[in-house]
């Protein structure tokens, strides 16, 4: 991990950048500095370097030593110190947070639908509503994605949540429910679809919906619950439909008539039409961001 990478994972922790600079070259130096050799090591400007000092005192970070000669020197607090108390800082302030917002939250008066438009987005999104479960989880993909959803499902699952997972393509490491898809082999699959189709509903209340290609990612976030059940209701009779064959057809009479019949032909004759769905309402260049609809 370089300086910077340490630096900027202060800053998100609530420090300025020449307060986790001057900090790092105090820790550095394993013994007192004085204002001149912090500015000369951290690249602090010598103009504000005691005003920086001065926070990182006030918050805790260094602390004030005396040389014999009255020389005043600065001592980093040690990093397992500092990072126990800014666990402990971070954890007091979630608690807080979290019993003191939704005093105030008022009722929805619009509903949210904002556009994803990148792989890295989609996902991230997709993580936080599984983390934001707490009665029960749907969820259909491909293993690459939910592979970067499984900590987060292990960890729901922990908690007391119902996770139900349908996956296309083999998972070695299934959590929850889960039930790997076997009307059409992946690859038939993506190519009726034309991408990799991610569905995430939480608790009924939220849900992230969207298609992966090699080339990009589209999709929505939504708490409107009249698009959350769809997307549950999708999840939930896929597996619904498994368990039918399963229990009560025969699988070569069911695959006979999942390859040959006219009707199921006619609903798969638009070959990646769902892709170009979310290529043309999501295209990257339009940078959608939130989009309440009533």
């Amino acid at each position: 991990m370089t300086q910077e990478t340490v630096i900027a994972e202060l800053q998100r922790l609530g420090m300025s950048g020449y307060e986790a600079k001057a900090y790092i070259a105090l820790v550095a130096a394993g013994a007192p500095l004085n204002g001149y050799e912090v500015a000369k090591r951290s690249g602090v400007p010598r103009s504000t370097v005691y005003e920086t000092l001065n926070k990182l005192r006030a918050r805790g970070a260094a602390y004030e030593v005396h040389a014999g000669d009255d020389t005043v020197g600065y001592l980093a607090l040690p990093p397992a110190a500092l990072l126990d108390r800014l666990r402990r800082d971070f954890e007091s302030s979630i608690d807080v947070l979290s019993a003191q917002l939704p005093e105030i939250t008022a009722p929805p008066e619009v509903r949210l639908l904002h556009g994803l438009d990148s792989q890295p987005g989609l996902i991230l999104r997709a993580q936080d509503v599984v983390a934001a479960a707490r009665r029960d989880l749907f969820v259909s993909g491909w293993p690459a994605e939910i592979e970067s959803l499984k900590p987060l499902l292990k960890e729901a699952e922990r908690r007391g949540v119902e996770v139900s997972v349908v996956t296309f393509g083999h998972d070695p490491d299934p959590v929850g429910s889960t039930t790997e898809h076997r009307y059409s082999a992946p690859d038939v699959v993506l190519e009726n679809l034309g991408c990799r189709l991610l569905v995430v509903a939480a608790d009924r209340s939220q849900a992230v919906i969207g298609g992966l290609t090699e080339r990009g990612a589209w999709g929505v976030f939504t708490d409107d619950p009249a698009v959350v059940l769809v997307a549950v209701e999708f999840v939930r009779h896929d597996i619904a439909m498994h368990l039918v064959v399963d229990r009560l057809l025969d699988s070569t009479v069911f695959e006979e008539f999942w390859v040959n019949d006219d009707a199921i032909k006619r609903l798969r004759d638009d070959h990646g039409a769902a892709a170009e769905v979310l290529r043309q309402t999501y295209r990257p260049s339009s940078q959608p961001g939130r989009r309440p609809t009533s």
